[in-house]
């Protein structure tokens, strides 16, 4: 008895430094100078990021004149909110020397290779025009963050903000959840908050730019979502980028353009899947694509196009089941594969002729 009790201890003493030491690699990691992205770098310094007891957005100081002053930051807080951009820029940690470390392992709660915050939350989240104006239907992080606890219509909870990031880990990210207190959610709330501050927004307000300026059939001429319509379009406006069969496009092992099918995109749980929901991803093609020019497309095109990459295969969300998430993979593994056979695939643009900078 007296052995067993020993055993049992002994066990319960290995648990317990075993948890002391991950906690002091942890707040190493914590306390580490933050390699910034190139992206993060540049938007950090034009909001003028760093340790004082007060912060003044040189942001808010230009587009309305006038200087508002806010409680500053701690050396830790900055620390976060550079984990936070670099994590939304790099989710996958395809620019850190050491991942675990770097961007939090991240990648640990996704399943494919490709999928990044800022494909949909684009600009490290704050996307603007040259001028500076935020873009309507753009997603920025900083307006997510100020709208505070939501209102969830897809699952009829209240959601606050972290509760939402887990959304787009399990459904957009075709992942898992991270837990609630995991730095990687405390570091993308921290440089969502500090977005809010530079760009001097009011807790509770809506703004154009917070979401998808989502696009039903009735804003179209009623013709329909066709899918014949929608496969010409994105051989038109989107296979320059993301490939004859939506798969994304790499080179040199660098990510030239995300998978919008197939096993790296995001699943059919998600709310980009047009099949699933049938506004949000037309009017994301709307607002945001293609890249450089935003807005080209009408309304009856962009859910052409949306019906079309919503028929293409990808993975099964976390409700539908074994059965929808074999189909799925055969659909995935075989269809290319089958395509190739065919000779159907479409030649490729190359880059330098498609207005996207060659690598």
């Amino acid at each position: 008895m007296l052995a067993k009790i020993a055993l049992l201890l002994f066990a319960a003493g290995g648990f317990y430094l075993l948890a002391v030491h991950k906690h002091q690699q942890r707040q190493q990691a914590r306390d580490m100078p933050v390699k910034l992205t190139a992206a993060c770098g540049e938007k950090l310094r034009k909001y003028a990021l760093a340790p004082g007891e007060r912060y003044r957005s040189p942001y808010v100081a230009q587009r309305t004149g006038t200087s508002v002053e806010l409680r500053g930051y701690s050396d830790e807080d900055v620390r976060a909110i550079q984990r936070g951009c670099n994590i939304i820029d790099d989710t996958q940690g395809r620019q850190a020397a050491d991942v675990s470390s770097e961007r939090w392992n991240s990648t640990r709660f996704i399943r494919g290779t490709h999928l990044a915050c800022t494909h949909c939350h684009q600009s490290a989240g704050d996307k603007q025009d040259a001028h500076g104006n935020r873009l309507k239907g753009s997603l920025s992080l900083g307006t997510s963050w100020v709208m505070a606890d939501m209102y969830d219509r897809f699952t009829g909870l209240l959601l606050p903000y972290e509760l939402r990031q887990m959304q787009c880990y399990i459904n957009s990210s075709n992942g898992y959840k991270p837990n609630i207190a995991d730095d990687l959610i405390r570091d993308v709330t921290a440089y969502s908050r500090f977005l809010s501050a530079a760009l001097d927004l009011k807790i509770g307000n809506h703004y154009e730019e917070q979401g998808v300026d989502e696009i039903a059939a009735s804003a179209t001429l009623k013709q329909g979502d066709d899918y014949v319509r929608g496969e010409a379009l994105y051989r038109e406006k989107c296979i320059h980028c993301h490939g004859a069969q939506a798969a994304g496009r790499e080179v040199n092992a660098q990510l030239i353009a995300p998978a919008i099918a197939g096993p790296n995109a995001w699943n059919a749980q998600s709310r980009n899947y047009f099949n699933y929901v049938s506004t949000i991803l037309p009017g994301f093609i709307c607002r945001n694509m293609p890249l450089g020019q935003e807005n080209t497309l009408s309304n009856q095109e962009c859910r052409d196009i949306a019906s079309y990459i919503g028929n293409l295969p990808r993975p099964a969300g976390d409700r539908q089941g074994p059965v929808m998430a074999l189909r799925q993979q055969v659909l995935m593994r075989g269809m290319p594969l089958l395509f190739d056979l065919m000779g159907t695939g479409q030649t490729e643009m190359p880059l330098q002729q498609s207005g996207r900078p060659a690598p």
